[in-house]
């Protein structure tokens, strides 16, 4: 594996899930495949889980681990071709990638949707930028349009927890005062089409995702019926698609209960606005998986960076 961008980079995705639980039983096996390699993370956006989650992956594997943040550290970047850098952008991708790629042997960027113009935020013209330009390996620690490393780790807390072969999946929208992005339903909605599960999205009219997404999959504006016999419920805030960015309505109604959820387990990728998204009686409760799949997000990464290391010369 070159790159880890989407989902789909991957292959297999049971080869992979059982590779990472592995992983997670004996997490040191392959600490000398990180040997003198060196892992740069580059923050365009704030985070907990997935910057602590990707350092401990590496450091598993043995890596050094670099980290910067590009709102407080670095130069704003320019990223257009043939641009007259005469305002606020005093680097260009072009040079900035690589001087990254002689410093590091794997660059991982976290980078999110302006939620303003959908074009430019569909270009990802921050991770397309790096892959273009950088001679290492890319990571996507969640992008514009795609948060891989939570799907992976959402698959691995499924697989733990199914009980039987072809469970009920549900991703429920949930109401956020903020417009939040698309990365995480998206990347949930496509590990979701792997998957031998019987799965459903259940939102109110006019928070339809991109419907390249979503093609094929079952829609139902009636959050109840779509709960009914559910096993797993994802439950995940996002604005609208077809008014980019909007925040159409906060409809309460909406938010999980632990009466709605019935006997399901709970999945949120955190970090949860409590009593808003999801009641605490949920959050507090035994069928709340949110803290396993928070641990899962070491071994989602490892698995990412083992199979990119066993690719590098």
């Amino acid at each position: 594996m070159k790159h880890y961008l989407s989902i789909h980079d991957i292959g297999d995705l049971q080869t992979t899930v059982n590779e990472a639980i592995a992983l997670k039983k004996n997490p040191y096996q392959f600490e000398q495949l990180g040997h003198q390699k060196t892992i740069c993370l580059l923050f365009f956006n704030n985070s907990l889980r997935t910057r602590l989650s990707t350092q401990k992956a590496a450091m598993n594997l043995g890596m050094e681990v670099m980290v910067m943040n590009f709102g407080s550290e670095g130069w704003q970047l320019e990223f257009s071709d043939g641009a007259v850098m005469d305002g606020g952008k005093a680097e260009h991708i072009k040079e900035a990638a690589q001087v990254v790629s002689q410093y590091c042997d794997i660059v991982a960027i976290r980078a999110f949707a302006g939620l303003l113009d959908k074009k430019k935020d569909e270009a990802e013209e921050v991770l397309n930028g790096f892959k273009k330009y950088a001679s290492i390996p890319v990571v996507n620690m969640e992008s514009s349009v795609a948060h891989p490393l939570q799907a992976l780790a959402d698959t691995i807390t499924i697989e733990e927890h199914r009980i039987i072969e072809r469970p009920k999946v549900v991703l429920s929208w949930a109401p956020h005062p903020k417009p939040l992005p698309h990365a995480v339903p998206n990347s949930f909605v496509n590990m979701m089409r792997l998957q031998e599960a019987e799965f459903v999205i259940t939102h109110p009219k006019g928070y339809e995702l991109n419907p390249e997404v979503t093609k094929g999959c079952k829609i139902v504006h009636n959050q109840r019926q779509a709960l009914e016999n559910a096993n797993f419920v994802y439950v995940k805030n996002w604005s609208s698609y077809s008014e980019y960015g909007k925040v159409l309505h906060t409809d309460k109604n909406w938010m999980m209960t632990q009466e709605k959820l019935g006997d399901a387990k709970f999945m949120h990728c955190l970090p949860v606005r409590r009593n808003v998204v999801v009641e605490d009686a949920v959050l507090d409760s035994l069928q709340s998986l949110v803290i396993e799949q928070a641990n899962n997000r070491t071994y989602a990464a490892q698995v990412v960076l083992k199979r990119i290391l066993e690719n590098i010369k």
